[in-house]
C-alpha cells in the first residue's frame, strides 16, 4: 500500500507530462527530471538516465498520433533521430565524467536558451485571424451596405484561408525535402543527441526551435517531427544508461503509464491549437523547467 500511493501519484504526473509532450513535441525530459529530482530525491544521473528510459515510449505515443493527423514529416524526423542517434552514446559518457552540478546547470541554460527563442518567434509572428477581422472591419465601414456585405464576405473567406492555410499544409500537403535539408536535420539532430544523452532530456527543446528558424516547418510540424526523432535519437543513450545500472525501472515504468496515453491524447488536441498558441505555451513550459532545475542546483550545491 505504502508503494502504491507514490506509484499511482507519478502516473498522474506522467498522464499531464503526456499531454505537454504530444502537445509541445518534446519527450517530457524537461518536467521529469524537475520530478525526479525535487520529489523522488534521485541524483542526478539517475534522473536523466529514468527521464531517458521514459521518454522512448512517451514519443512512441504521441508519433503515432502525429503521424495520423500528418502533422510529422517522417523523412526529417527520421534524419534528425538518426543523427541523434550517434551522438546521443557520447553525451552519456560525458555525463558520467562531468560533476553532477554541471549537468544539471548545462540542461538549465540549454532550455532557457531555447524559451528565448521559441518567444521571440511567437512575439514577431502577427495573428492572421485578427488582422483578417480588422480587414474585414475597414472594408464594411467604408463601403455601402452592399459592398459591406461583399466584402466582409471577401475578407470571410480570407481570413478563412489564412486559417486553412496552415492547416492544409500541415494536414494535407506532403513536405518534399531536399538534400540539404535533410543534411540540415542531421546535425540538428547530433546536436540534440549530445544534449539528449547530458542531460537525459528527449531533445525536443532543442529540435523544434531549430526546425522552425532553420527549415521553416509550420509549429504542428516541428513539434510531430521532433516526437519522431526524440524517439529514434534516446534509444542508444537509455541503452547506455541500462549497462551503467543508472536507470531506476519502478520510478520509470510507473511514469511512462501516465506518459503513454497522455502523449497520445496531446499530439490529437495539437492540430486545433493555434500555431502562435502553440509557441508562447511552450516557451512558457521551457521557462519553468529551466528555472525549477537551476534554482534546484543552486539550492543543492552547499549540502554537497
Amino acid at each position: 500500500m505504502d508503494a502504491f500511493v507514490p506509484a499511482v501519484g507519478l502516473a498522474a504526473v506522467g498522464l499531464a507530462i503526456g499531454a505537454l509532450s504530444g502537445l509541445l513535441g518534446v519527450g517530457g525530459g524537461t518536467i521529469m527530471i524537475p520530478v525526479f529530482r525535487l520529489v523522488l530525491g534521485m541524483e542526478p544521473l539517475v534522473a536523466t538516465a529514468t527521464s531517458l528510459f521514459a521518454i522512448v515510449p512517451t514519443s512512441l505515443s504521441g508519433t503515432i498520433s502525429h503521424v495520423r493527423n500528418k502533422t510529422c514529416v517522417v523523412p526529417l524526423g527520421v534524419a534528425a533521430g538518426l543523427g541523434g542517434a550517434l551522438m546521443s552514446p557520447f553525451g552519456v559518457r560525458l555525463a558520467a565524467l562531468s560533476p553532477t552540478w554541471l549537468v544539471m546547470l548545462t540542461a538549465a541554460l540549454i532550455i532557457a536558451w531555447s524559451a528565448f527563442k521559441m518567444f521571440s518567434k511567437a512575439l514577431k509572428k502577427p495573428a492572421a485571424s485578427k488582422a483578417a477581422a480588422d480587414v474585414a472591419a475597414g472594408a464594411g465601414a467604408a463601403a455601402g451596405a452592399g459592398a459591406a456585405r461583399a466584402a466582409g464576405t471577401a475578407a470571410d473567406s480570407r481570413a478563412a484561408g489564412d486559417a486553412d492555410a496552415p492547416a492544409a499544409q500541415e494536414h494535407g500537403a506532403r513536405r518534399k525535402l531536399s538534400r540539404k535539408q535533410l543534411a540540415i536535420g542531421v546535425v540538428i539532430g547530433l546536436a540534440a543527441g549530445l544534449a539528449s544523452g547530458y542531460v537525459g532530456v528527449g531533445g525536443g527543446f532543442l529540435m523544434v526551435p531549430l526546425f522552425l528558424s532553420l527549415l521553416g516547418t509550420s509549429m504542428h510540424e516541428a513539434s510531430g517531427t521532433s516526437l519522431l526523432a526524440v524517439m529514434i535519437l534516446a534509444v542508444p543513450g537509455v541503452i547506455q544508461q541500462a549497462l551503467f545500472g543508472n536507470i531506476d525501472l519502478l520510478a520509470g515504468v510507473c511514469i511512462a503509464i501516465g506518459t503513454i496515453p497522455g502523449a497520445f491524447f496531446g499530439a490529437r488536441l495539437a492540430p486545433r491549437v493555434p500555431d502562435r498558441a502553440l509557441r508562447l505555451v511552450f516557451g512558457c513550459f521551457l521557462l519553468v523547467a529551466a528555472v525549477l532545475l537551476a534554482v534546484n542546483e543552486f539550492g543543492l550545491l552547499g549540502n554537497r
